[in-house]
């Protein structure tokens, strides 16, 4: 895979609802584009799932452009690619910056899946041709808000409902969700909200039968999570703790979960997340693919990485209309039934639309190789 160039653009996206979780609230998503363009004129694309604040973790849309262009792509210059599994070998020499990794990863994946002439779920080993689909509801300024919009979204077919709880935002919403939703597949996410001073507080949780409570600890904490654990009938789901196949085997062993939420963004790419993937299913511990309000390309790679066998949670992959006016790929991403239908065409399966993008962009830079 001998590389021509890679090409990073800066896209600002306004987003069709304000989202907002126990850390914030985002109401606009800045995004990096990665371009990978080969001798031959195919191009793949990746996507940095980066926010401007530091807020879900230490990573920002800034610090991902520095990292991606002064160190990462640098690093791809020497000598070609056989294969994408050779990136994250590549990127050792810098630690951390999972975000930034995974979006130059993502576009040579997806170039690599469009020279096998494969589409990426296959490429990466997928067995589905289509998945299920979940949705994240935020906090919002009423319970009755609340109601309506979950009513909404089962309307429209989703197959599990996540809510966004923290502390005096969480039992009694979650009563009344279950009161007018007794048989909903439910789920709640804290985002860090708690500690173990609230473990009496969080038993309260076992009485709505949820099929879990995700990251209700510190984001970089697995020992008080497996303290948690044993003290909970309900599954413990880890996000923010997870960053790569050793974090998981870790939390797995010490019993700091029931569950994970893989982002391929936090785990520094496709080839981490088949990792995590593999020693989740080896140990029965299930797999769902998480959303970091993802353009269409960070989309489709979730797509894609859904289509493994372990992902046996409906994600937060929802269609584009969800999140946006329009998106930046062709056709959009569609649901029908609470279902996407995994692409068959090459690479992730869908068209990045230059003209939206070339719209949206700020800034653009294109590193020759």
């Amino acid at each position: 895979m001998e590389l021509k160039s890679i090409t990073l653009r800066h896209i600002k996206m306004d987003l069709l609802y304000p989202f907002t979780t126990s850390v914030g609230t985002e109401y606009d998503k800045d995004i990096i584009l990665v371009e990978a363009l080969d001798k031959n004129g195919l191009s793949g694309w990746g996507e940095s799932v980066s926010i401007v604040q530091p807020m879900y973790n230490e990573e920002t849309v800034h610090t991902n452009w520095h990292i991606m262009n002064d160190f990462l792509i640098p690093l791809l210059v020497n000598e070609p690619i056989i294969h994408p599994d050779e990136v994250i070998k590549r990127f050792e020499f810098v630690r951390g910056n999972f975000n930034a990794k995974a979006a130059i990863e993502g576009a040579v994946w997806d170039l690599f899946a469009k020279q096998q002439n494969l589409p990426l779920a296959k490429a990466l080993g997928g067995v589905k041709d289509k998945i299920e689909v979940g949705v994240s509801v935020g906090i919002q300024e009423s319970e009755s808000k609340l109601l309506q919009q979950i009513e909404g979204y089962l309307r429209e077919g989703y197959k599990r409902i996540k809510v966004k709880i923290k502390p005096e935002w969480d039992i009694k919403i979650l009563r009344s969700i279950r009161k007018q939703f007794p048989d909903i597949q439910l789920m709640a996410d804290a985002n860090c909200a708690y500690t173990l001073d609230d473990l009496d507080h969080l038993r309260h949780l076992d009485e709505f039968n949820l099929t879990m409570i995700e990251q209700p600890l510190a984001h970089d904490d697995i020992i008080d999570h497996a303290k948690l654990q044993a003290k909970l009938v309900t599954p413990i789901c880890l996000d923010e703790s997870i960053h790569s196949a050793e974090d998981a085997r870790k939390a797995i062993e010490l019993g700091s979960c029931k569950i994970i939420n893989l982002k391929i963004g936090r785990v520094g790419g496709l080839t981490e997340s088949k990792k995590i993937h593999d020693i989740c299913e080896k140990h029965n511990i299930p797999l769902w693919c998480g959303g970091m309000l993802e353009a269409g390309i960070g989309r489709a790679h979730n797509i894609a990485i859904t289509s493994l066998a372990n992902f046996t949670f409906p994600g937060d992959t929802a269609p584009s209309s969800h999140y946006w006016k329009r998106d930046i790929i062709e056709p959009e991403v569609e649901m029908k039934d609470g279902y996407i239908v995994i692409p068959d065409k090459p690479g992730i399966g869908y068209e990045p639309n230059l003209q939206v993008i070339d719209e949206l962009t700020i800034n653009q830079k294109t590193i020759h190789f």
